[in-house]
């Protein structure tokens, strides 16, 4: 049985991942920092004897090693790097540093961290993918809006990992990308996105499940196409 692990679970697109890979009946496992509020999460593990959800702050890197310990001899077909925040004050005139740091630390060093602890656990299974949640936001060569500077800047710093990612991990075969997963309709993105997250997701799972040693490396869009870096 085919394993994912999927960061930021939650809500929104972190939850919806669970669902789908859940009902395929997949292996799940999640990372939540506060279950006491997700209740929908709670409900969804509870029923499902699939999905196992483990209370983590993706901000603390120790927490991450502790649970790629927990985790140790589990092969992770897919590991989903989902988790993510945006700053509310991010334009000029009103950025803050000690936000625009909380987004680096969660948006870019948090995955990294991942990468790092869990690169083993991904290499030895059969699918061998990592997946970070990029968006077309931090896409430089298509940034002609301005605006968003830390969350812009963290996705192009998460576009990077990714990228380095798929360099270093070659000699093992893992595949690892950037997905924008479009303007979805969560707490995150708005009541006035594009899509559903049901269709996001979808999309998502299907360009996942068709990735091959050439996709490594690339930033890709919910429906599998290219975006610029």
């Amino acid at each position: 049985m085919a394993t994912v692990l999927i960061t930021g679970v939650n809500r929104g697109l972190g939850l919806e991942f669970v669902r789908q890979y859940a009902a395929a009946g997949w292996t799940v496992f999640g990372t939540c920092r506060d279950l006491d509020n997700a209740s929908e999460l709670k409900e969804l593990a509870t029923a499902a004897d699939n999905v196992t959800v483990y209370k983590l702050d993706v901000s603390d890197a120790a927490a991450i090693a502790e649970l790629a310990d927990t985790l140790r001899g589990i092969a992770i077909d897919v590991l989903i790097l989902n988790a993510g925040v945006m700053a509310e004050r991010t334009g000029l005139g009103t950025l803050n540093a000690e936000d625009f740091q909380q987004v680096m630390n969660i948006n870019v060093v948090a995955p990294a961290m991942f990468v790092q602890a869990f690169a083993d656990h991904v290499a030895a299974s059969e699918r061998k993918i990592i997946v970070g949640m990029g968006s077309t936001l931090g896409s430089i060569g298509g940034n002609s809006t301005g605006g968003l500077y830390s969350y812009r800047s963290s996705k192009a710093g998460l576009h990077a990992i990714m990228r380095t990612a798929s360099i270093d991990l070659k000699e093992k075969d893992v595949i690892a990308i950037a997905m924008h997963p479009g303007w979805v309709v969560t707490d995150m993105g708005g009541s006035g996105a594009d899509i559903q997250a049901e269709e996001s997701i979808a999309g998502m799972m299907t360009v996942i499940d068709q990735l091959s040693s050439d996709d490594s490396g690339r930033l890709l869009t919910f429906k599998g196409d290219e975006l610029p870096w």
